[in-house]
């Protein structure tokens, strides 16, 4: 199971500039709010949780929100993905690799479930 996306870095730039951190707790919590220092790593976390919903072949919407997926950072800075306890059983989720990245103003992220 295998999701990408991209993201135009400037759109969430713009979305945080016009309704400051509301804009955010849109698709991220008060502790992944507190990772975002850029509008890059914002952009990247919404690409992340974009390729996870399509890994599991739901897309956002009804079955997996934002907020069913959770984004933090491992010691080393590198950045971990966890779906909700619901989403993992359902989809029989063992273990969820993230690679994200940005460059010329956009951000990929590509996801990689592994399933029990």
């Amino acid at each position: 199971m295998i999701g990408i996306d991209v993201t135009s870095v400037n759109r969430i730039k713009n979305m945080y500039e016009k309704f400051g951190r509301r804009a955010y707790e849109r698709f991220l919590d008060d502790e992944e709010i507190a990772l975002i220092k850029r509008p890059e790593t914002a952009a990247g976390f919404w690409a992340a949780k974009e390729a996870a919903s399509k890994a599991i072949g739901t897309g956002i919407g009804k079955e997996c929100s934002f907020h069913d997926l959770k984004i933090k950072k491992s010691k080393k800075g590198a950045p971990k993905l966890k779906y909700s306890k619901s989403i993992r059983k359902k989809y029989k989720i063992d273990k969820t690799l993230l690679s994200i990245t940005h460059d010329q103003g956009v951000a990929i992220a590509v996801v990689h479930n592994i399933q029990k």
